[in-house]
């Protein structure tokens, strides 16, 4: 698995090491993981922070800080459904 893109493969890898130091993994499915890296890294592009994609911004820097990845909802999400809501960390 790899991304042609240079932010892309940064991010993916800064996010496989925080699963692991999590205790969680990255989702298995291929496609679910591309969407996310692509949605956070463009959210990295155009807003400056790695920004969760499937989260609404309200454009305030402070309280969007919950929704950087990993979001503050991950842990929550990962204990009640078995994933955050993008996909892109499983238990």
């Amino acid at each position: 698995m790899r991304f042609d893109g240079e932010l892309e493969a940064e991010f993916y890898e800064r996010s496989k090491k925080n699963a692991e130091n999590g205790g969680y993994k990255l989702n298995s499915d291929w496609d679910v993981i591309t969407t996310a890296v692509k949605g956070i890294c463009n959210n990295k592009r155009q807003f400056g922070e790695w920004y969760c994609f499937c989260q609404p911004r309200t454009g305030d820097k402070e309280k969007d800080k919950k929704i950087i990845c990993p979001c503050a909802a991950r842990a929550k999400d990962l204990e009640t459904r078995g994933s955050c809501k993008c996909g892109l960390f499983i238990k």
